[in-house]
């Protein structure tokens, strides 16, 4: 009888193609990324020119840095799931008491959504495919100057910045900087290790 060979399992950083942080931001299977962060502007406020303008801005920035890539994320966590479900057992509830609070809990909800729709995070990105240090290092800095030339409030991502945002991105936590940089580190003692080992 022939044994198949078990295929080995993709992890899930194989599956979404991140191998480790670097200096510059993430590194992937394609390469390295950095990221951007913008500060949103409230166009709500803003005349009709200057909303042209602010995107007149925008157009410069994308056509002096053609390889930028545009990412706009939640900053904040939605309730989609939980009013969904509340929605749902409302419909099905006899209790005119527990009616009463799943309605006062999906208003509440609600507010919390309007209060939080315009807290987006906006991201410019910068893929470096086979750039030596020294040419992501100028790139980066090169960008950086081109978004706050155009009077946008820009800043690099650093690494507990690019956790946070992709726990939001992959819906892990709102707290992605806390999230170790290796799963299950926090459960071995590193000295008792290294005097075993010796």
């Amino acid at each position: 009888m022939k044994m198949s060979k078990k295929k080995p399992k993709n992890t899930v950083q194989e599956l979404i193609g991140i191998e480790t942080f670097s200096k510059f931001g993430l590194k992937t299977s394609k390469g390295e990324i950095a990221y951007f962060v913008i500060a949103p502007t409230n166009i709500s406020v803003l005349s009709y020119e200057n909303i042209q303008l602010k995107v007149w801005h925008l157009m410069q920035i994308l056509s002096a840095q053609p390889n930028i890539e545009i990412t706009c994320i939640d900053s904040c966590e939605r309730f989609d799931d939980n009013k969904n479900f509340m929605v749902e057992r409302l419909s099905e509830e006899k209790n005119l008491a527990v009616k009463q609070c799943l309605e006062k809990d999906i208003d509440y909800l609600d507010n919390i959504q309007i209060e939080m729709s315009t807290a987006r995070q906006f991201m410019f990105s910068v893929r470096f495919r086979r750039e030596k240090e020294e040419q992501i290092f100028n790139q980066i800095n090169r960008v950086e100057k081109a978004i706050a030339e155009q009077g946008f409030e820009v800043k690099r991502l650093k690494k507990n910045d690019i956790k946070r945002f992709l726990a939001i991105y992959y819906g892990a936590s709102m707290q992605g900087e806390l999230i170790p940089d290796i799963d299950g580190k926090d459960a071995f003692d590193e000295e008792k290790l290294k005097k075993a080992v010796i």
